[in-house]
């Protein structure tokens, strides 16, 4: 399957595949051990208020990424992807540096909180540019069937992170080892990553824009402006191409089912680990690490699979299968009677998550070269964002008020959107087949009707 890589092509898929791996143990580090550094930045409250405080800490990470996308996406827009993703793990690295020294609220009080929270969110910013970089650059530098597989393992790769940041929480909190010896490795491999990444070159599509713009402006001092226009339009590079405003609503919508399920995942399952089974922060990490194993072994599997069935084709029957999960599920929590049934729950819902993956390259290609990186990176942090606070909050109150069937108010909207939004993308694909069979799955769309 990498074969058909140059040599220089398995270079870089192995330098971003590494380099997100560590990017995204940096990110999830906090986030596994959130049962336990909270309560130590943070000032112990009842249940309630604990809960609040706690969905307040995940949201931080998140809530500043649609600032960091137009950061990030002018960046990786007008200076290069390569630039990008290299800046991204040096914020990453300094993060971490900050809060393996960090005094704890016991010690300076309530700067401890507002530190913590800054330093996760510029993980967040960091670990938004990284994914997101990530993927437009294996994009544009592969071409489908191997595309497919080489972008999918993006996700693969973070979601890899995520559990050795498991495995490292679990060791700290059972065998007693200070915590902060995890963030000061996680400062270490962050910057090894960054300088690694200086290796990368740009990637093909950015560097033929941008020599074709450059040539536009030269031609238009030698042969005037309407040469320079008429190169313009035949090379469909115009300085203001149109973003297809339905088609980045839709990717707003498949985007958003990601969040919401991970949520339910590993926090509100962890949650009830805790309040319902009396559950300590060892015993709630140790199963999630378990769970994460199923997560993996899911996006393997789908990864690989693409190289046989159409992306979309997967992310269509997953999402089915998750519509009906979701229809049973408050009833299968009101039934639950062991910890291993919340694992269980766990691993069902996790194994068929509503995501774009292994059809994440697909969607990239449908953005304009120019606008690629802001458009993408914008709505991919958006619908973090906003579906997090909803979901993080959300769920807080909903389940006190209606019991776990609080669940649908929230499973039920995103599921609609998520079909929705992928119903758009089949209907673009079954046009630019139509259009042209042997670019079918790699033709940009740049024109601005619906």
């Amino acid at each position: 399957m990498f074969s058909s890589l140059r040599r220089e092509q398995r270079e870089a898929v192995g330098l971003l595949q590494i380099g997100t791996f560590l990017e995204y143990f940096d990110l999830m580090l906090y986030v596994h051990m959130a049962v336990l550094l909270n309560d130590l930045f943070f000032p112990k409250t009842d249940p309630h208020t604990a809960s609040l405080i706690a969905a307040f800490a995940f949201c931080s990470t998140y809530v500043l990424r649609p600032f960091g996308a137009l950061l990030f996406g002018w960046i990786g827009d007008h200076i290069g992807r390569k630039t990008t993703v290299i800046i991204t793990t040096m914020m990453m690295a300094v993060s971490c540096l900050i809060m393996a020294n960090l005094p704890t609220y016991s010690q300076i009080g309530i700067s401890a909180a507002w530190i913590v929270t800054l330093c996760r969110l510029l993980q967040g910013l960091s670990s938004m540019g990284e994914v997101v970089g990530a993927e437009i650059y294996l994009t544009e530098i592969t071409k489908p069937p191997t595309q497919y597989l080489v972008v999918s393992l993006i996700p693969v790769f973070s979601t890899l992170g995520g559990v050795v940041a498991l495995i490292v929480a679990s060791l700290v909190t059972s065998r007693g080892f200070n915590w902060r010896l995890a963030f000061w490795i996680g400062a270490g491999i962050a910057l090894i990553g960054s300088v690694a990444r200086t290796r990368l070159r740009e990637t093909p599509d950015f560097v033929d824009m941008k020599r074709k713009m450059k040539k536009a402006i030269e031609e238009s001092s030698h042969y005037g402006l309407g040469k320079a226009a008429d190169l313009l339009k035949s090379t469909n590079i115009l300085l203001k191409e149109k973003i297809n405003w339905s088609t980045l609503t839709a990717y707003f919508f498949v985007l958003s089912g990601f969040p919401v399920t991970f949520f339910f995942t590993y926090i509100h399952c962890g949650a009830i680990l805790k309040t319902q089974f009396g559950y300590t922060p060892e015993q709630i990490i140790h199963q999630n690490f378990k769970t994460s194993l199923f997560h993996l072994l899911s996006w393997f599997s789908v990864s690989f699979l693409s190289q046989y069935v159409n992306p979309i084709k997967i992310v269509k029957i997953r999402s089915f299968i998750f519509c009906a999960i979701i229809i049973f599920l408050p009833l299968l929590m009101n039934n639950v009677r062991s910890p291993d049934d919340i694992f269980l729950l766990q691993v069902i819902t996790i194994t068929f998550i509503l995501t774009d993956v292994p059809a994440t390259s697909i969607f990239i290609m449908k953005f304009p070269v120019f606008r690629r990186f802001t458009s993408f990176s914008y709505v991919y942090a958006l619908s973090r964002a906003v579906v997090y606070i909803v979901t993080s909050f959300g769920l807080v109150y909903l389940t006190n008020a209606f019991g776990h069937y609080g669940l649908w108010f929230i499973f039920v909207p995103i599921s609609v959107m998520f079909l929705f939004g992928l119903k758009h993308f089949e209907k673009l694909e079954h046009e630019t087949r139509h259009d042209n069979p042997e670019t079918a799955l790699i033709k940009p769309l740049t024109t601005s009707a619906t």
